[in-house]
């Protein structure tokens, strides 16, 4: 796993944290507030997939699923996922699993009698749907969400003033033209290098890189001292498109007892092939290594089949 890939993952437990103890009371007082308007609680106690309650005190290794909604304006549906990835946090064992699930996996939709595609969880039946849905798909808990509006990638650029990334190919796409090399994005840039997918040999797996790549530059460049002058505009975008099961005491807890994982980290991409069923594209897993992946994922968050 790469410097890059750790960096992701801590900077997604610490962001918040390190504004708030780089300018202090205020931005604490305002960052309270802010996850106290964007928190937002599943139906239930704990995931059907535990015996017993998460207990963050003694270290019980946790699972947190990010998502990347499409929220437009005039939808009709409550937004596909875009992104999913789902990271297990070990203490004990030091270490953290990452698995980036492709949006267009076939999937059983929990509690609808249909198959689709994984990113139309969101779609149909909002935060509980898609959590359930990865549940059931990979078997294990889902104990935190974040979600973020896709749109919000914009805004956020904006708020840090623009991001540089390093572009391996080079492309177009709606009309705005990416060189090769290293290349500075305002937000419109940035959504569109985000959301770029049929350009690239890698495809859906090529998107889900540049999307992390993203969401590292904003963080990064977020969570430095420099940034505090925009601290406002930046609070304002997560007020406006994050949701999320988290307190910020909870934040506080998991960064304080889980931050000894960041320094191993291992990326899962899911194996299968590509099928199409009525015309229509799908991802299809391989069900031998689902299932190992499965396995690997219960024997890393300590549970008991």
């Amino acid at each position: 796993m790469s410097d890059k890939m750790k960096k992701i993952v801590l900077i997604l437990m610490t962001a918040a944290l390190v504004l708030v103890v780089g300018a202090g009371g205020y931005v604490w007082s305002a960052a309270t507030s802010a996850f106290g308007s964007i928190q937002e609680n599943l139906d239930r106690s704990k995931s059907e997939k535990r015996l017993e309650e998460l207990n963050l005190d003694e270290g019980d290794p946790l699972s947190v699923l990010l998502m990347g909604v499409d929220e437009l304006e005039g939808r009709e549906d409550l937004g596909r996922s875009d992104t999913m990835i789902l990271l297990t946090i070990n203490p004990n064992q030091e270490s953290i699993q990452m698995v980036s699930i492709p949006r267009d996996t076939l999937v059983d939709i929990r509690g609808y009698v249909t198959k689709d595609k994984i990113s139309h969880a969101h779609a149909l039946g909002g935060r509980e749907t898609a959590v359930y849905t990865v549940e059931h798909f990979l078997d294990v808990p889902v104990d935190y969400y974040v979600k973020v509006n896709m749109e919000s990638f914009k805004d956020t650029v904006d708020a840090v003033g623009g991001i540089e990334v390093e572009n391996d190919q080079e492309f177009t796409f709606h009309e705005m033209h990416y060189p090769e090399g290293t290349i500075k994005l305002d937000g419109e840039k940035a959504l569109g290098y985000a959301r770029m997918r049929h350009l690239d040999p890698d495809d859906d797996f090529g998107r889900q890189e540049r999307q992390r790549e993203v969401m590292e530059a904003v963080m990064e460049k977020g969570s430095s001292i420099s940034s505090l002058t925009n601290f406002n505009d930046i609070l304002k975008v997560v007020e406006d498109n994050v949701l999320t099961n988290l307190s910020l005491g909870e934040l506080w807890d998991i960064y304080s007892t889980y931050n000894v994982a960041i320094d191993q980290i291992e990326q899962h991409e899911l194996e299968g092939e590509d099928i199409k069923k009525d015309g229509i594209y799908y991802f299809s897993p391989d069900e031998e290594e689902l299932a190992s992946l499965s396995t690997k994922l219960k024997e890393h968050l300590e549970l008991e089949d």
